[in-house]
């Protein structure tokens, strides 16, 4: 895996800073859906999901996260539709932005995982990725609990993870040969078994799915290893940064911070907005790092994050106020700048961070 230099000699940098949002439910505060634009029975309609995606690929975002678990989120009106059917629903509808569904590993069939992330990839025509997240809560959904230990189920993570890398390249980029005269379509030589044998499963393969466009899914997750893009969290802008320098000495590639934001809006200060909201209800305790404030305040502070960062993931405290304002006056001033490039129609999610196409590990020279 590699990725392009972060800085040249002269200490600029030379890639683009990413910028991602999270568009699962109506927003991290608990609350958020009483100051939603629309009835909470339209947070589920394909209208609603349709114009948040299309608001955050017109602002400039590099890619959006839906989140997903099996246990119901928060408070108030909840409810999901999967996150890798809703992302399956918008990448015909889109053309730059990166769609990157949360699925845990530990609890589906990688090889069934596998085959809908390379899907994904087709119909987005390579903008895909894979947020692999783990709930053990979950576990007691699925009978799992008390058997799996935190390290059984990271275990199970990271074999998915490879196994799901191993099918991706289980197609060579030339498999498929679609010889109408000779009525040769596939050529098996060109196909592969993978063989794992981890100490829970074991998969054979070929995948049943071409390699993806990009060849392997974009891969994000919360810990060094077997993944793209590290995700990182602090309850302080400190903390956060300090995590970061972690994960980039545990061999990260890229180190995204996860940021919850509240605007001003003309309606009303963040400060206000959230004051009405922890009325209602009180958010958790802060895992990731939070700002409220103005939009030329988030935009200085995103500059400044830069300079430890690769990037970072968006979490607004409602998504129909806060998009809005990040449409109009965050991304702008930070494209404007040069910060943050906007994605260009026909441009992988790994072009778009940086990132190369890996070449196949199963890949052999064979005569035809």
């Amino acid at each position: 895996m590699t990725v392009e230099p972060m800085a040249s000699d002269s200490g600029a940098r030379t890639y683009p800073f990413v910028v991602g949002i999270e568009l699962d439910g109506e927003g991290y505060h608990p609350a958020a859906w009483r100051r939603a634009t629309h009835e909470p029975d339209g947070l589920l309609t394909g209208r609603t999901l349709r114009d948040r995606v299309s608001a955050a690929e017109n602002a400039g975002f590099t890619f959006a996260t839906f989140d997903d678990s099996i246990l119901p989120p928060g408070a108030g009106p909840a409810g999901r539709i999967d996150a890798l059917t809703r992302a399956g629903f918008v990448a015909a509808t889109t053309s730059t932005l990166g769609l990157v569904p949360v699925a845990a590993a530990t609890y589906a069939e990688p090889f069934h995982l596998s085959s809908q992330l390379a899907t994904l990839d087709y119909a987005s025509r390579g903008r895909a990725g894979w947020l692999v997240a783990d709930d053990p809560a979950a576990a007691v959904a699925w009978g799992a609990a008390p058997r799996l230990t935190e390290a059984e189920i990271r275990r199970e993570r990271v074999d998915s993870v490879e196994v799901a890398r191993r099918l991706w390249d289980s197609w060579d980029d030339d498999a498929v040969i679609r010889d109408f005269a000779t009525s040769r379509f596939l050529d098996r030589d060109r196909l592969h078994y993978i063989d794992f044998e981890g100490e829970t499963f074991a998969v054979k393969g070929p995948a049943i799915v071409p390699r993806p466009p990009q060849g392997q899914v974009v891969v994000f997750g919360y810990e060094p290893g077997d993944v793209d893009v590290v995700l990182v969290r602090g309850a302080t802008t400190a903390a956060t940064l300090a995590a970061a320098d972690e994960a980039r000495s545990a061999g990260a590639t890229l180190v995204f911070a996860d940021l919850e934001i509240a605007l001003d809006t003309p309606a009303a200060t963040a400060t206000n907005r959230l004051a009405e909201l922890d009325g209602h209800e009180n958010p958790t305790a802060a895992e990731r790092s939070r700002f409220a404030g103005a939009a030329a305040e988030l935009v200085t502070l995103l500059t400044e994050l830069s300079g430890g960062l690769d990037g970072v993931r968006l979490h607004p405290a409602v998504v129909d106020e806060d998009l809005p304002e990040l449409f109009r006056l965050v991304l702008p001033p930070l494209l404007r700048s040069g910060l943050i490039r906007r994605p260009v129609p026909g441009s992988t999610l790994r072009a778009n961070l940086g990132l190369s196409r890996p070449a196949n590990r199963y890949a052999k020279e064979l005569s035809r």
